[in-house]
């Protein structure tokens, strides 16, 4: 998948579409101070606890791996314009420990685009969500949920 600028709706979405993000990784700043405002574990926060501790180093909060799979995704453009509501997130599994300068990629995958039997005006784009690191292994998988709104009665095309 191409990110774009365009709005894109329901009709938009195929299975089996894919996007992967660019490499980027973490400093040991950055998990630092994400974790000392939202997951303060010592793991986290403390380099001489992480050395200590059996991943020998501080970690990334799966949080912030995981708040940072989204921005990837938005950033690129991957919903382009479309007004996507977030609306669930079903199966997060943090699968290994993401340390300061690991390369990551996000990689995800449309496996599901259902319009609403109740609401024809908008429908859900499911997507598997999986972060690898320079190993190519899997850190972090999850099926995303989203609130699509479905082409107006009048507009054509798709993006």
């Amino acid at each position: 998948m191409e990110p774009t600028s365009k709005t894109r709706y329901l009709e938009d979405f195929q299975v089996g579409e894919r996007w992967e993000s660019q490499p980027f990784s973490f400093s040991a700043d950055e998990i630092i101070a994400f974790a000392r405002a939202n997951d303060p574990q010592p793991m986290h926060t403390d380099p001489a606890h992480g050395a200590a501790s059996p991943f020998g180093s501080i970690i990334a909060s799966g949080w912030q791996v995981a708040s940072r799979a989204m921005s990837e995704f938005i950033r690129a453009g991957g919903y382009g314009k479309t007004p996507m509501l977030g609306i669930g997130i079903d199966e997060l599994r943090w699968l290994k420990p993401v340390r300061p300068g690991d390369r990551l990629v996000v990689e995800r995958e449309v496996v599901e685009v259902t319009r609403s039997a109740s609401r024809p005006d908008r429908g859900t784009v499911r997507t598997r969500v999986v972060l690898r690191n320079e190993a190519g292994e899997p850190v972090l998988s999850l099926y995303s949920i989203g609130r699509i709104p479905a082409r107006p009665a009048g507009e054509e095309g798709n993006v």
